[in-house]
């Protein structure tokens, strides 16, 4: 989850909360219930972009990092929010979380469109 990930990473810059949020700016108090999970993270792109470039991260971890942000908030992350093949696969997903079963043909369709969002190019979504 996205707070185990950045206390983690502070941690790991052997970094106090306070000493952190000074350099990253964000208030200590705040950020605190963020890594203990009772805030939710930052909504905020340029917020979670500066915290991504303070850890060092790009590329695949970068996209990571701001997956698991997204998700602990309980959204779908905005660069594939609104990609066509999300927009068909979601709805089957849902079905089969839900326990309802899928046709053959339902089944072969959220598959194919996983297959698609998978190999499609990430800076393109």
């Amino acid at each position: 989850m996205f707070n185990e990930t950045v206390k983690s990473l502070r941690i790991q810059k052997r970094l106090t909360l306070r000493d952190f949020c000074e350099q990253v700016g964000l208030d200590p108090s705040n950020w605190s219930k963020v890594e203990r999970g009772v805030n939710p993270p930052p909504g905020d792109v340029g917020v979670l972009d500066r915290l991504a470039e303070f850890f060092g991260l790009s590329g695949e971890e970068k996209l990571s990092f701001m997956d698991a942000a997204a998700l602990q908030r309980k959204e779908i992350p905005p660069d594939v929010a609104d990609s066509a093949i999300l927009q068909k696969a979601l709805p089957a997903f849902f079905r089969a979380a839900r326990g309802h079963e899928l046709t053959e043909s339902e089944l072969k369709g959220l598959a194919d469109d996983i297959r698609k969002l998978h190999t499609a190019d990430p800076t393109s979504r």
